[in-house]
This record gives C-alpha cells, sequence and structure tokens, in this order.
C-alpha cells in the first residue's frame, strides 16, 4: 500500500509539472506511465538491466516520446491540446493490444523484480524503501525547478505569453521543456509500478488511468509541490478503506470531488496552507 503511494505520488508530481505549472490539460498522461512500465519490463527481459538503469532507461525513452509527443501537441492550446495527447495515448494503446511481441491483450510478466548488487528487491521493505528514496529525489528535483529560471518563466507563461514574449523568452518552448520533463517523471513512476506488480499490460495506457491521476492532482491541490502527493495519500486510503465497504466506493469518490470543486477548489492542501493560490481560486 506504501509503495503505491509513493509511486502515485511520483506520477502526480509529474503530471502537475505540466497542468499545474502551465495550465495544459493532458487527457493522454498515462502514455508516459505506460511507456515507462515497458521499457522496465523489456529492459530486464532483453537486456538484463538491474532497476536502476531500467529506471533510468525507462526516464530516458519516456523524456523523448514527451519532446515528440509535445511538440506536436503543443501547437494547439485548450481541448485541441488536451484531445492531442488523448489521441497518441489511445494509439499506444492500441498498438500495444494489436502487438503480440509485446504482449498483446494479456500483457508481460515478470517471474521477479529488477535487481540491485546485493539488495533483495523481492523484499517489501527494500522495495518501499527504493520507492521512496525516488520520491524524495524527484521532490527534490521538482523544487529545485519550481525555484529555477524555468520555473518562473513557466509560471509567468501561464499568467501572460505576450508579456513573456517581450523579455525574449518563447512560451513554446519552456512550455515543451515542462512537458518533456513531465513526461519523464511520469515514466520514472511508470518503471517502479510495472516492477511493483511484476506485470505490466494495455490497461496502463487506458485514459481511465489518465482520468484516475487527474483527480488526484485535483484531490490534494493542483497548485502547490506537496499537493499531488497528498491527493495520491487520501485517494489510495478511501479506495482501501471504501473499497472494502462498497464496490461502488467511485461513487463517494465523485461526490467527495463535487464538495472540493464547490467549497475548497484549491484541493485539500488549501485547509493546510492557505495563500495566494486560495485567493486565485476562490474568486
Amino acid at each position: 500500500l506504501l509503495q503505491k503511494f509513493a509511486i502515485f505520488g511520483i506520477f502526480a508530481i509529474g503530471f502537475n509539472i505540466l497542468f499545474g505549472l502551465t495550465g495544459y490539460l493532458s487527457f493522454g498522461h498515462a502514455a508516459f506511465l505506460g511507456i515507462g512500465s515497458y521499457t522496465a519490463v523489456w529492459s530486464f527481459k532483453l537486456l538484463s538491466m538491474n532497476v536502476i538503469p531500467a529506471m533510468l532507461f525507462a526516464i530516458v525513452i519516456s523524456g523523448v516520446a514527451a519532446a515528440l509527443i509535445g511538440y506536436v501537441s503543443l501547437r494547439r492550446t485548450g481541448i485541441y491540446f488536451s484531445i492531442l495527447t488523448l489521441a497518441f495515448a489511445q494509439m499506444l494503446y492500441y498498438f500495444s493490444i494489436s502487438w503480440p511481441t509485446y504482449g498483446g491483450e494479456d500483457g508481460l510478466s515478470l517471474s521477479l523484480r529488477n535487481q540491485i548488487p546485493f539488495l533483495n528487491t523481492m523484499d517489501p521493505i527494500t522495495f518501499f524503501y527504493i520507492c521512496y528514496v525516488w520520491l524524495i529525489i524527484t521532490i527534490i528535483f521538482v523544487k529545485f525547478i519550481l525555484n529555477s529560471p524555468l520555473g518562473i518563466s513557466l509560471k509567468a507563461s501561464k499568467e501572460n505569453e505576450d508579456r513573456v514574449r517581450s523579455v525574449g523568452i518563447n512560451p513554446k518552448k519552456v512550455k515543451l521543456i515542462s512537458f518533456i520533463i513531465s513526461g519523464a517523471i511520469t515514466g520514472l513512476a511508470g518503471s517502479l509500478y510495472a516492477d511493483l506488480n511484476r506485470f505490466v499490460s494495455p490497461t496502463i495506457l487506458s485514459w481511465q488511468m489518465s482520468g484516475e491521476i487527474m483527480i488526484l492532482v485535483i484531490l490534494g491541490g493542483m497548485f502547490r509541490l506537496y499537493g499531488p502527493i497528498l491527493g495520491a495519500f487520501f485517494y489510495i486510503i478511501l479506495e482501501q478503506f471504501l473499497g472494502g465497504i462498497t464496490e461502488n466506493w467511485q461513487f463517494w469518490l465523485g461526490f467527495i470531488i463535487l464538495l472540493e470543486v464547490l467549497y475548497a477548489k484549491a484541493g485539500i492542501m488549501s485547509f493546510l496552507i492557505r495563500d495566494k493560490y486560495d485567493e486565485k481560486t476562490s474568486s
């Protein structure tokens, strides 16, 4: 459970780099989760990589895919951008189903997790520490991005692209960089997710998975670093608690989201920290 929380926390942070900083809503971000998962599995099966090189390879491949998808998708804004990202994700989804070499509808399985020298990754405690080390690294990296000129440029581009252009910054370029970073972080989460389950299937590329991550970010808070992590925590707790009571637990999750949108637009974090983002979303 805690391993899944750390992985979904990384996934949510990656998604929020794009959605929270630029305001661009991707309906197909599960594509990078799937790319990271399939890359990790094939790195182990074909190249016999241990877990660290496999994850780094997944980050690189996901980043390259994000560069290609982002280059096309960022030519449009608003709902057109969202639909383009969804189209790319669905293309990859149906490709993974129709290509038997990559497991087809049955997916791919691992008999063992990717290995680290001198560590037993099959041990739940050991894998728990691996997941949380990557979560901490991701938080530190994103915090550095937020306080860097790139982060400031992204926030400014979201507010007013014309003013950003007037100081010599290309807003499309910084948004593409944001898209690449977002895809790469999501690919890292995908590689960990595949290792956790020792299995990957086309469902990880589906639009439902993209919708799930949107719920995590909205639940926790879109504009803050720790909002998506808090959203992932509450989502998994609700899934375990409500799922044990009723199989229709998503109904109650939807009810909670409805209340949040009406009364706490900045997410759960707005109950803990109140700042300019709460003022902006409440207006």
